[in-house]
């Protein structure tokens, strides 16, 4: 890969660069889902989000709700939105809209009871959101860098070769988008117990060791008291089936996704990271949460690993999906963007690494991923706490 890694996209006010331009329609509760999905229905433009969320959590949770769905409004992938509440929520469009006064985005409000029901709503949110959609065609494009980028990294469905084929090479292709001044978050706390060792020797200080040493260490005793001595096997039914025998096992291919550039900084769940380079973020291991953490810290694209196969991509943020062998990239063509089974057939990690960069520069110049020409994009928030 040339270090010319040019694409043209967005720069947005708080000087981020989007490599999409999107308007979003986003519910802020769950009871406002019908409405955007009507709107997606009349307008496939949009990007629509609608979700389990927003209301009847504690405190916690509902703070985890808001710092994520801000951060998508946030994130520079969306130029526009149109929050859609209900008008009786918790996490209510005027709250959200009052936490993002300051984005610089063109940002619009309907509240359902407010204006006469749903489908008024829903003619009313077509409305504004058609006019922000021709305000968007207008917007210039700007040169963007390497530097510019910063990508998460995620797998899901896991198999025997995901550690020695598709991991390492988007490990590889990690180091060099950090060699050349970009940003990649190792997601997944989960799935980095019994692999701490190897993590620590990359942190960058003792603060960063430390940080990751006790959110690891949490989530592994989270997991010994849920599940007691079946804590060391945990693994997905698929992953078993794969021919993974430990969460250690899974664990060591998991964290190869980072490379073994220094890890710069330990974030929480959904926090932009402060430093370029290498950042650990503590999610869940499950994969669809993970995303919406690392999209709300302004992730514009994901690489995403999987042995299994899995279609799932992302509102607003581009899924490139990676296959740990050749097989299932011929099984789901529909759904794989690249085969790093080929490193089994000859290639070199480095090389599919390269590829991989490669790919990733298309999709920052516009080429739809599998998951966006699919519409699989899925949403849900993190949430520990208690319901009521």
């Amino acid at each position: 890969m040339s270090e010319d890694f040019v694409f043209q996209g967005w720069r947005r006010a708080d000087g981020r660069m989007g490599i999409r331009n999107h308007c979003l329609v986003l519910a802020t509760v769950a009871c406002a889902a019908g409405v955007v999905r009507e709107v997606w229905r009349r307008l496939p433009a949009v990007v629509a989000v609608e979700h389990a969320h927003g209301c009847g959590r504690g405190g916690p949770d509902l703070g985890l709700q808001i710092k994520t769905l801000a951060g998508l409004v946030q994130n520079p992938n969306v130029g526009a939105v149109v929050l859609v509440g209900l008008g009786c929520e918790v996490v209510s469009a005027g709250l959200l809209k009052g936490t993002l006064a300051r984005s610089g985005k063109p940002l619009e409000t309907v509240v359902i009871q407010e204006v006469g029901g749903s489908r008024k709503a829903a003619e009313q949110v077509e409305d504004v959101a058609r006019r922000l959609l021709g305000e968007l065609e207008g917007l210039p494009r700007e040169k963007g860098m390497a530097a510019d980028l910063m990508v998460g990294l995620e797998c899901g469905g896991s198999d025997t070769f995901s550690g020695l084929t598709a991991n390492p090479a988007v490990g590889k292709a990690a180091d060099r988008l950090v060699e050349l001044g970009g940003t990649a978050i190792l997601a997944e706390t989960t799935e980095m117990i019994g692999a701490l060792g190897p993590l620590l020797k990359l942190a960058e200080s003792e603060e960063v060791a430390a940080k990751l040493k006790a959110n690891v260490d949490r989530q592994e005793a989270r997991t010994r008291e849920i599940l007691g001595p079946l804590a060391g096997i945990v693994l997905a039914p698929g992953n078993v089936e794969s021919g993974l025998t430990t969460i250690a096992e899974k664990s060591l291919g998991c964290i190869a996704k980072g490379g073994s550039s220094p890890i710069r900084e330990v974030v929480d769940y959904g926090d932009r990271p402060g430093r370029k380079g290498l950042v650990v973020m503590d999610t869940p291991g499950y994969d669809i949460e993970s995303l919406a953490g690392m999209a709300a810290a302004g992730a514009q694209a994901i690489l995403f690993t999987t042995g299994r196969g899995t279609p799932v991509g992302f509102p607003a943020v581009p899924v490139i999906k990676i296959s740990s062998n050749s097989q299932l990239f011929e099984a789901m063509p529909d759904d794989i963007d690249l085969d790093a089974g080929s490193i089994l057939a000859g290639k070199s990690i480095s090389e599919v690494g390269e590829q991989i960069l490669d790919l990733l520069l298309r999709v920052a110049r516009g080429e739809k991923t599998r998951a966006e020409i699919n519409g699989q994009a899925v949403f849900a928030i993190a949430q520990g706490g208690p319901a009521f």
